[in-house]
């Protein structure tokens, strides 16, 4: 029950935004083996000059982060598994994997508030989030 922002420096047209949130997306359920129903993942695309990451300012590059908010539990083969694959599939698109970063933010299912207000830990998921 990932919850994924994929932020860029540059326009995209909508098919290239539509394939950059499908190969993030598809890295979740080859790595964290997520349901592929359990989509929410939203992109943001700013000007050059209003996302400043070290590179000169008002030029469009290919600088992505990806920050993906999710339940807390894995390993950290899990967590190699998913940048490797989020940084292969990216490349694939003509994002190099040197512009790539990730933000894996955890936190226990009790701190998310889902189905109308309860604790996620009280929630019948339909799939094991222990892992």
């Amino acid at each position: 029950m990932p919850s994924t922002l994929i932020e860029v420096r540059r326009a995209y047209t909508r098919a290239e935004e539509a394939a950059i949130i499908e190969a993030v997306h598809a890295s979740l359920v080859a790595a964290f083996w997520i349901p592929d129903e359990d989509r929410y993942i939203r992109l943001q695309a700013y000007e050059p000059h209003r996302m400043l990451n070290g590179l000169a300012d008002g030029e469009p590059d290919g600088y992505t982060r990806v920050t993906i908010d999710c339940f807390s539990g894995r390993s950290i083969e899990d967590k190699r598994a998913l940048y490797r694959e989020i940084v292969e599939r990216l490349e694939t698109l003509g994002i190099p994997r040197s512009l790539v970063s990730i933000l894996l933010r955890e936190s226990p299912p009790e701190n998310w508030g889902i189905s109308g207000g309860r604790p996620a830990s009280d929630v019948d998921l339909g799939f094991d989030i222990n892992v």
